[in-house]
């Protein structure tokens, strides 16, 4: 089991974020904020596919307005994103926002920072201090990508310490890279340096079918190490994608439980005297149906079958002419290749 890093507890709406908690999967809204019926079917979607948090965009009143309109119709918290106005962050709060990000690149003047932090602890709202490599970086005299790790680090602490200055610690703190090396090297070094939450996440990591293994392997990594409260896949494409490709993940480190079938394949070697990855798709196609946490492994021989079925709730495991099934480890029965299907099903339905 993994050991998470303790962390304070951070508190958007009826969500807390926090090592005392699990751990929370968010997406953003992808239609303009002035979309309201638009953002509210997304929100929908995206908390029936189990989000936790959303979050929209708001650059400009017009938006400010249509979030307050949105909170109103939704039954899940959210989160405005902010960038380089003070003015839509109050609007924001004032909305109704359960949480706000700001953006340390855009938002610099102190004063500004204080107004916002005054009106978020009026609200009892959070603030996540979402620092992106893209946003701190001067261009004009541009920071070797081997040192933008410190300049992250440096932008955050400063924050941190106007934040701590104004008494308000209900933060989320997240450093994010399009790299994968630095947004882990960068999550390692705030969680060493703070206590408080921090939300996961890779930037700009591409469409679906590339932001798949990038996402995985840094979130993974940090996770894996404890370290991460809440988290958010980012591709360019439908949300809710990036909450299933969330959910995924943290089921793989054990740290969500999936409610749907789980399917162990065999990669096949020339010892695989039948058509298993037919069949396997077979298989998978009829399990998209099914609503239940259940691990189902399809085997090509008798090397690995056994034991891999062993781990499974139902198996089953092929030679040239026939199939055993298993169930819970047992072997139950045995069918003929045109009948192994049938065999499977009947004990999936059986479970």
């Amino acid at each position: 089991m993994i050991k998470r890093r303790q962390t304070k507890t951070a508190t958007a709406g009826t969500v807390k974020l926090g090592s005392k908690y699990p751990i929370v999967i968010q997406s953003m809204v992808k239609a303009a904020t002035t979309d309201v019926a638009g953002c509210v079917k997304q929100i929908n979607a995206l908390t029936a596919a189990g989000a936790g948090l959303v979050r929209l965009a708001v650059p400009t009143r017009l938006d400010s307005e249509g979030f307050a309109k949105i909170v109103r119709k939704v039954n899940v918290p959210l989160i405005a994103d902010i960038h380089f106005s003070a003015e839509r962050a109050i609007e924001a709060i004032e909305g109704g926002a359960a949480k706000i990000r700001l953006n340390p690149g855009n938002i610099k003047s102190r004063d500004d920072i204080f107004r916002i932090i005054d009106c978020a602890k009026a609200h009892k709202i959070a603030i996540r201090i979402g620092i992106n490599e893209a946003s701190i970086r001067d261009l004009s005299q541009d920071t070797p990508y081997r040192q933008r790790t410190k300049l992250m680090i440096k932008e955050m602490d400063g924050y941190v310490r106007l934040f701590e200055k104004r008494g308000f610690d209900n933060i989320v703190l997240s450093v994010k890279s399009s790299d994968v090396l630095r947004t882990i090297e960068s999550n390692k070094a705030i969680a060493e340096k703070f206590d408080y939450p921090i939300h996961l996440g890779l930037t700009h990591a591409g469409l679906a079918e590339d932001a798949l293994i990038p996402a995985s392997v840094a979130l993974g990594a940090l996770l894996h190490q404890g370290i991460g409260d809440t988290i958010r896949i980012s591709i360019a494409g439908d949300p809710v994608g990036e909450v299933e490709i969330g959910k995924k993940i943290l089921a793989a480190l054990e740290l969500y439980e999936l409610n749907e079938p789980q399917l162990i394949v065999c990669p096949t070697c020339g010892r695989c005297q039948w058509d298993l990855v037919g069949f396997a798709q077979q298989v998978k196609k009829y399990l998209a149906g099914i609503h239940k946490p259940i691990r189902v492994a399809v085997m090509g021989c008798i090397v690995n079958g056994p034991g891999e079925a062993a781990d499974a709730d139902v198996a089953v495991c092929a030679a040239a002419d026939k199939g055993f099934i298993y169930k819970k480890g047992k072997k139950i029965g045995m069918a003929k290749k045109s009948q192994l299907f049938a065999a499977l099903k009947k004990e999936i339905e059986s479970f």
